[in-house]
């Protein structure tokens, strides 16, 4: 469905099954507990899963979004705190391409499975607005800077190796005038200063950081001072949209199977007939398999036309996240009134999925931001 390579196919098919194997067993506990998925992602790092979009160069699979995509979908399918966990690690990775020559020990150590990445953008100062940080840096000795940040929301807080942050140039003049930075766990002035509480995707540990005055050397520089915006909307835009698309697809496949299999197994003994041999029922299970249908196609549009940019291209890649979560809003509350108690009662994991499915509408850019940047794209605005 996502026109995939026969090597394409090879890795999502390993990604299917280490995700039936190590990925699902754990998915009602993560969430239970708000638990981050240690083990999930350990099992993903040991297969050499974490270097998916690593070149091979560095030693990883040199895949590109196409194979991301379905490989997000197969993992969200199963538990969707570990896609976006697996997400966020794609997008830190693609911005360690952006400045090989700095990043190449981090580039192998993630082939390996012993890195995971992820983004510090979103500020409490601007909220959803990603690429307009509050926090400046301060020019220190020599190159290096001197990085004092308060961020909101960060994937993996406290777990990941390797935080891609951000914050405006020392000599910024405008909103959009940011520098990218890679900082380590162990950086002097690195802290997780709150807990994830979130309605759903409650294993992510989507928490707040603080980033203390921390000073950085040029090596840990990923863009040109002043020009972070550049690597934001070119190399992260595409990949989060496209991979959070591919997340809220995964939902949506599952919601569908779950409410088939509902409908299948079970009786109305009275009756002598099953849930599936009632016709409104079955109506709802054809709605949710057609817009989940039609947001993968929209999804694989994307994905084609970024393989062979054209006019069309800036429009679809605003359009991916939105779409696809939409879509599966609308396909786990489906779910929710199709299965009825069961679903209510926590039995068939459908409440879970429809908590997950609302999570990335408020995940920056936001389903209102893209709309506006949408509308504003069509009407011959800046978008920015």
């Amino acid at each position: 469905m996502y026109r995939l390579s026969d090597e394409q196919s090879g890795h999502v098919q390993q990604v299917a099954a280490l995700a039936d194997r190590s990925i699902a067993p754990h998915a009602a506990q993560v969430d239970r507990d708000r638990a981050f998925p240690r083990e999930s992602i350990l099992a993903m790092g040991q297969a050499g899963l974490l270097g998916l979009t690593v070149p091979s160069a560095f030693g990883g699979l040199g895949q590109g979004l196409r194979a991301a995509a379905a490989a997000l979908d197969q993992v969200a399918q199963r538990c969707s705190s570990t896609a976006m966990v697996f997400l966020m690690h794609v997008c830190g990775v693609a911005c360690y391409q952006a400045a090989p020559d700095k990043t190449a020990s981090f580039l192998r150590a993630a082939a390996r499975g012993d890195h995971l990445s992820t983004l510090a953008f979103s500020e409490p100062g601007s909220r959803s607005h990603f690429w307009a940080p509050v926090s400046r840096a301060v020019a220190a000795e020599g190159a290096a800077v001197r990085v004092n940040a308060k961020k909101s929301f960060v994937t993996s807080a406290g777990h990941a190796d390797g935080y891609v942050v951000s914050t405006l140039a020392a000599d910024a003049a405008r909103p959009i005038d940011s520098t990218i930075y890679l900082v380590l766990p162990g950086d002097p002035g690195v802290r997780v200063s709150g807990d994830w509480q979130g309605l759903g995707m409650r294993g992510n540990a989507s928490a707040p950081m603080v980033f203390d005055q921390i000073t950085l050397g040029a090596e840990r520089t990923l863009t040109t001072p002043g020009k972070g915006l550049d690597l934001m909307l070119g190399v992260v835009l595409p990949a989060f949209q496209v991979g959070a698309a591919a997340v809220a697809l995964g939902i949506a496949e599952a919601a569908v199977q779950a409410t088939t299999r509902h409908l299948t197994a079970t009786r109305f003994e009275h009756l002598h007939s099953s849930l599936a041999e009632v016709p409104t029922l079955r109506a709802r299970l054809a709605q949710m398999r057609i817009e989940t249908d039609r947001a993968r196609a929209h999804l694989v549009s994307v994905l084609d036309s970024l393989d062979s940019p054209g006019e069309a291209t800036q429009l679809l890649v605003l359009e991916a996240k939105a779409a696809a979560t939409e879509a599966a809003v609308q396909v786990t509350d489906l779910a929710m009134r199709t299965c009825g108690g069961a679903a209510f009662g926590g039995a068939l994991g459908l409440e879970r999925m429809f908590r997950d499915a609302r999570a990335p509408i408020v995940m920056a850019p936001t389903s209102d931001q893209a709309y506006d940047f949408i509308g504003r794209a069509l009407c011959g605005l800046d978008v920015f």
